[in-house]
């Protein structure tokens, strides 16, 4: 057998390494998609913001469409609506679950807008500024928002990140340790390998290499196997619960799966480079 290459490793070593490997790398890839999810989640809650715009008695429809042309035209809008007199007569009244409009014996409601802001402009700050330039306009006879609600959904969404972020370093800690211990315990049973290669006059990269090779392989492998578990676990999860709409799109999906590929060969190939140091700095006795 050629000196460079590993002796064939016990095969149900090799299996549990790469399992336990693909295991802890599946965790951090369901995570991911919850982050991904958690940040598309909180994206609809903003877009869902409305601030009402309404248009004074008497405006023209033709009038009420250009305000609504102009509003879409801004950068920060993400879509809006426009709800006519009748239009708002009729939600109220079922909200109500009586014709209001027939006890009063007319429509006092006014024609109006509902503006949805893209999420990274849904916060106080670029509301109010939006509000005050919208008000300028002669048409507007008021801009109706709930401020306090739109605090309570920014910092709600801002303590919920910092939760997930923290519990996201920590699994990544958690996964590296793993990782290394397990690839650690596999390189353990080819110490005297390591040395017996040192003590003939190998050179340290020359030994490293198969060893660092083979710990890529099995990342690989492992993350391969990973993604094949999420795929199989977020299909179970969205027939159990169809509005989680994960992969539905693949561009996200791919990138998480990407993050593992990368995740693996990297902490894999780094580990398998620690320990191989590690055992190479040993002196015979401390094989033991």
């Amino acid at each position: 057998m050629d000196s460079n290459i590993p002796p064939k490793q016990n095969r149900t070593l090799r299996f549990s390494t790469v399992i336990s490997i693909s295991l802890v790398l599946l965790m951090g890839g369901l995570l991911g998609l919850i982050l991904v999810q958690s940040h598309n989640l909180s994206n609809y809650v903003k877009e869902n913001i409305v601030l009402n715009i309404i248009v004074n008695e008497g405006t023209k429809e033709s009038e009420i469409l250009e305000l609504q042309k102009q509003i879409n035209s801004n950068g920060e809008v993400l879509r809006t609506q426009y709800i006519s007199k009748e239009e708002a007569a009729r939600n109220l009244t079922k909200d109500l679950g009586e014709d209001f409009v027939e006890f009063l014996g007319y429509n006092p409601l006014l024609p109006s807008l509902d503006v949805h802001l893209k999420a990274e402009f849904a916060d106080n700050a670029m509301i109010t500024k939006l509000a005050a330039k919208l008000k300028k306009n002669e048409l507007v006879k008021e801009v109706v928002y709930q401020k306090s609600l739109i605090d309570i959904i920014n910092q709600n969404i801002k303590l919920i990140s910092i939760g997930f972020v923290g519990f996201g370093l920590i699994l990544l800690l958690i996964a590296i340790t793993l990782i290394n211990n397990t690839i650690r315990l596999a390189i353990f049973s080819q110490r005297f390998l390591i040395k017996s290669m040192q003590l003939v006059g190998a050179t340290k990269a020359f030994i490293r290499k198969p060893f660092i090779i083979y710990g890529i392989i099995h990342g690989l492998v492992a993350s391969l196997i990973a993604i094949v578990l999420m795929v199989l676990i977020m299909y179970l999860v969205i027939n159990e619960i169809p509005e989680i709409g994960v992969l539905k799109d693949w561009t996200q999906f791919m990138s998480v799966a990407a993050g593992v590929i990368v995740a693996g060969v990297i902490i894999s190939g780094l580990s398998t480079w620690f320990a191989v140091n590690r055992f190479l700095r040993l002196k015979i006795h401390e094989l033991y």
